[in-house]
């Protein structure tokens, strides 16, 4: 089954339970927290605090995409904030298991997060590590952008190794995904859809969310059938 987390940082944030509960409603299956430091990517958006209080306003799950240089030092405040998983980056100046250790050592499930150009190098040595690998399929930093099908590769290659090696790791990809874009990730071996613009911008939400799950979920009934 396709999952959609919507990504708030497309959202109304004068109004970010509102919107929240707006996707809800339309089914998705949990909520994606874009958290830039200003440095690893040029923007800036919210930290622990906002998140706190935006828990609130739900019980789906939420995963926090930490585009920091240094995201070791808000494990713990991102833990406490009500996340159930984190997302680091790949890009960053740290082991990718070790960080991984520390992720579960708070009693999260751990992601590992992929920019564009960015080689899978050595994906063997932590596959079995994370439950999620995160395929960026923009430049990190801002929504909005159009999708790129250079990653489309990369997802096909960890496919086949989750295949190849039973390993029980969720490939989610992030970035220009709509009802347009989904199927060529589904395709490529996706069971986990980040959509920003694409939810939060259309006029009727509640379709938006259906037909983006309903343009991966047919890619995977043609494929069984």
């Amino acid at each position: 089954m396709i999952q959609i987390y919507p990504s708030i940082l497309a959202a109304d944030f004068s109004c970010l339970c509102t919107e929240i509960r707006r996707v809800e409603k339309a089914g998705v299956d949990g909520i994606h927290l874009d958290v830039m430091d200003a440095h690893f990517v040029p923007n800036l958006t919210f930290g622990p605090v906002v998140v706190r209080h935006i828990r609130k306003c739900t019980d789906l799950p939420f995963w926090a995409h930490l585009m920091m240089d240094d995201p070791g030092p808000y494990l713990e405040p991102f833990q406490k904030s009500g996340v159930q998983g984190i997302f680091v980056h790949l890009e960053i100046n740290s082991e990718p298991r070790a960080m991984c250790r520390q992720i579960h050592s708070l009693g999260l499930k751990a992601g590992l997060a992929i920019n564009p150009e960015t080689p899978l190098g050595d994906f063997p040595l932590w596959i079995d590590s994370f439950e999620r690998v995160l395929v960026m399929t923009v430049h990190p930093g801002f929504g909005g952008q159009a999708f790129m099908t250079e990653p489309l590769e990369k997802i096909r290659r960890l496919k086949s190794a989750v295949d190849t090696t039973g390993a029980e790791l969720q490939i989610e990809v992030d970035g220009g995904i709509d009802e347009h874009t989904a199927p060529s990730v589904v395709e490529a071996g996706a069971e986990i859809l980040v959509a920003g613009s694409a939810i939060f911008g259309a006029e009727d939400l509640f379709s938006a969310v259906q037909n983006i799950r309903k343009a991966g979920q047919n890619v995977l009934v043609k494929s069984k059938g």
